[in-house]
Parts: structure tokens; sequence; C-alpha cells
């Protein structure tokens, strides 16, 4: 680099801030790329979080709902009370995977804020140098 505090050309100067431009920019894009695998990681487990929603809850239903229900009747006396109590529980514990679920995965999740944040550092700094 030249020196830039003794007599240098206009030429130096923007070669210069031409390569500082590139060079941020390539540093800038690797940190996209990182923070977006990142997130890509996030969203893949959202996804695994709703599979596993999905077996547990048709696992539960097929295996465990009949003798569950078998077994409250014996207290109730009821074979619809015990249903419905045994469908509640099952549905609460779906829902609740769900919900984690669809936090892991929501829309902001895949938002680089890392990278927005230093492009917007990146631009005050660039808007520094040229006023000053």
């Amino acid at each position: 680099m030249a020196d830039r505090g003794t007599g240098a050309t206009l030429q130096e100067l923007v070669a210069d801030a031409l390569r500082d431009g590139v060079d941020l920019a390539r540093k800038e894009f690797g940190l996209f790329r990182a923070e977006m695998t990142s997130n890509a990681a996030g969203l893949a487990k959202g996804a695994a979080m709703f599979l596993a929603a999905a077996v547990f809850a048709v696992g539960s239903l097929i295996w465990l709902t009949q003798a569950i229900v078998e077994g409250l009747n014996i207290v109730t006396h009821r074979p619809w009370l015990s249903a419905l109590i045994v469908g509640g529980a099952l549905l609460l514990i779906a829902v609740i995977l769900a919900v984690v679920g669809k936090n892991m995965v929501s829309a902001s999740s895949l938002t680089p804020n890392r990278t927005v944040k230093s492009l917007k550092r990146d631009g005050e700094v660039l808007s520094e140098r040229t006023i000053g």
C-alpha cells in the first residue's frame, strides 16, 4: 500500500480503495456463508422436531392408546371418559412438540443477523473515511 500521509497519487488511493473494497466484500461473503450454514443446521433440527412429533403422535396412538384407555376404564367405569382423557394427554404432547419445532424453523432464524450488523458497521466506517 502507498503511504497515504505523504503525497499518494489519486490512482494509488483509488487502487487501495478498490483492493480494500474487494477484500472487505470477500470477508463479508465468507461471514454470510458461515452464518447461512449455521442457520440451515437450525432449520434441519426444527424439521427433525416436526418429524419426531409425528412419530410420537402416531406411535402413541397405535401402541399405547388402547392399553391406557382400558387401564383407565377400570378406574372410571366409563370407556368414553377414559378415551377422552388419554386422547387429550396425547394431543397435548403433540402440540408441545409441534410448537418447539415451529420455533426452531421460524423465518427469523434464517436471517443472517451478524452479516447485516457487520455490513452496517462497514458502511459507517466507509462513510467516516470518505467524509473525514
